[in-house]
């Protein structure tokens, strides 16, 4: 027998038994989902290694936590990291622990990293779904007891209260902004098709368009929400259209790209070329040009998140779709 008990866990029982961590849980938990074989092997590596299970411990376990997980898809962007900030202030605000995780985008990384966190009873999910997420698994998390809220994107149809900003009428009012000025050589530059935000902005960049009766496609140029996906896409665009004189950009880390590859060839932004973000970031008004962006308030988002967060850990029913008002900043990127 082991003398050391104490340091004894129950993955050195599975890794004694040759069995998974699971089925030795099942076997302390008393199920008979257990063959006889398999608990006996479990059985008697419990034995040989002086494994004590915890049952108050265990208990506690099975209790939820204060625990909130915020899921982030990238927090290498800024909003993103922006949103964040103001999301764990109002967690602690209401007496809970936010833990912030980071999904890098990619949809297995956020099936791993919410199954991992499921083991520790956290009290809910608020995240920003990668591309991929799936309307049936959102609700088979949902439906095991996991409160779920995703934020600034949406799973079409999926059964968690969502809060996002008005997308479309941010693409609109910044579109619009450009035709009112009589410029019709206009593109949309960024993001990708596999998110629900891409969509909504480049809807919101049509309906301008249709608006003021332009009827022709205007370029529209996918890229990853970076700068260098804002110098790419421009620079795709300014090859085959070099008499383009505006520009709607998905996001403003897009639209730093942008004005970086639009000065490298010795143009002027917002003379020879206007160009309008998307977030509101710190520095889109502290740069030369000051850009002009559609400003979604992270503050809002975050507080709207917790309000719906305190509904649903009181059993109520809170809303399934909220949206967040935006506002255009005109600066000198556009003027």
């Amino acid at each position: 027998m082991n003398n050391n008990t104490d340091k004894v866990t129950i993955f050195d029982v599975a890794r004694e038994a040759q069995v998974s961590k699971s089925t030795v849980s099942l076997v302390l938990t008393q199920s008979t989902k257990v063959s006889a074989k398999r608990k006996e092997q479990v059985l008697q590596a419990i034995d040989k290694l002086g494994y004590v299970y915890n049952r108050d411990a265990a208990a506690l376990r099975g209790k939820r936590s204060n625990l909130v997980a915020l899921v982030i898809n990238d927090l290498t962007n800024p909003y993103s990291a922006q949103l964040a900030v103001s999301l764990e202030s109002y967690i602690h605000d209401m007496g809970m622990l936010p833990m912030v995780v980071n999904t890098a985008e990619n949809w297995q990384r956020q099936q791993h990293i919410v199954k991992t966190l499921k083991e520790y009873n956290v009290a809910a999910f608020i995240m920003c779904p990668a591309p991929g997420t799936e309307q049936s698994w959102v609700d088979n998390l949902i439906a095991s007891g996991s409160p779920v809220i995703n934020i600034m994107r949406e799973v079409p149809f999926s059964n968690a209260p969502t809060i996002l900003p008005d997308n479309k009428k941010g693409a609109h009012i910044a579109t619009a902004h450009i035709l009112e000025q009589g410029i019709t050589d206009i593109a949309f530059l960024g993001g990708t098709d596999d998110i629900s935000d891409h969509l909504e902005r480049l809807s919101g960049f049509k309906s301008a368009l249709l608006q003021f009766n332009i009827n022709e496609d205007k370029p529209v140029i996918q890229a990853a929400t970076n700068r260098q996906g804002g110098r790419d896409s421009f620079n795709t665009l300014y090859c085959a259209q070099p008499n383009i004189k505006a520009i709607i950009c998905f996001s403003d880390v897009i639209a730093y790209g942008v004005i970086e590859a639009i000065q490298q060839l010795g143009l002027t932004v917002g003379e020879d070329i206007k160009v309008v973000g998307f977030d509101d970031l710190t520095d889109s008004k502290l740069m030369s040009p000051s850009l002009s962006t559609v400003c979604i308030s992270a503050d809002e988002i975050g507080r709207r998140s917790c309000q719906i967060l305190q509904e649903l850990l009181s059993s109520n029913t809170a809303p399934l779709r909220t949206l967040v008002d935006v506002n255009l900043q005109i600066r000198d990127s556009s003027k």
